[in-house]
Formats: C-alpha cells, sequence, structure tokens
C-alpha cells in the first residue's frame, strides 16, 4: 500500500509548511488527485488519518479533487477527457493517443490552518 508512504510525505510536507506560517493546527488540506496518478483515493484517505497522528494535522480533513484524463490528439489538434483509463482513443476521430494533458497530478494545492487554538475551561 504505497499510499501511507504518500500520505506520510503529504502530512511531513503540509506539516512544515504548517510550522513556517505558526500554526497551532490544520484543518483541512486540498489535495488534486489525477484518475491516472496511480493513488487508490480510499486508500489514500486511510492511510492519511494514519499519517496524521501525532502531528498539527491530527483530526484535520483531507479534501481531494478528482481529476479526470484529458489527452490531446495531433490528429485532431485538440485536447478531450477521455470517458475511461481503459482506451487511449481521440473521442472524436478515434485515432490512437499517445500524449497526456492532465490526470496524472497530485498536488498539495491548499491547507486551511488554525492560527490560534482556544482552550475552554
Amino acid at each position: 500500500m504505497h499510499e501511507l508512504s504518500i500520505a506520510c510525505d503529504l502530512v511531513e510536507i503540509a506539516e512544515a509548511a504548517a510550522r513556517t506560517a505558526h500554526a497551532e493546527g490544520v484543518a483541512v488540506v486540498n489535495l488534486k488527485l489525477g484518475v491516472f496518478a496511480g493513488v487508490v483515493k480510499e486508500a489514500l484517505l486511510f492511510g492519511y488519518d494514519i499519517a496524521t497522528k501525532g502531528t498539527l494535522l491530527e483530526g484535520s480533513l483531507l479534501k481531494i479533487e478528482d481529476l479526470p484524463l484529458v489527452i490531446y490528439c495531433s490528429t485532431c489538434n485538440q485536447e478531450s477527457q477521455l470517458p475511461s483509463i481503459q482506451f487511449f482513443e481521440c473521442p472524436v476521430c478515434g485515432n490512437p493517443v499517445t500524449e497526456i494533458r492532465g490526470g496524472k497530478e497530485l498536488e498539495l494545492t491548499s491547507m486551511e490552518i488554525i492560527e490560534h487554538a482556544y482552550q475552554t475551561a
């Protein structure tokens, strides 16, 4: 399950950024995940909960934006979104395509940090 390793790396990067911002915690981490990134979303979410234990991100929410597979067809000279990762054919002309323009992303895009944690007595 390499998703746990990815989650650990994600938490390490996010925690370093939060510490640099002098945050007391992190509420939300936003991630873009391409359908062709080779990452199982559910496994990443599970690994994230494990990886955040004992960090500034513990209890935070990982929000994942799913990104489609986008290809470029040199015959049609246009980008298209593929309905499936099973068939690399241009949906317009039917020719095979090899150039992927989107869908392999794994990108931490933003975080919502907690500047001051309030405690109740």
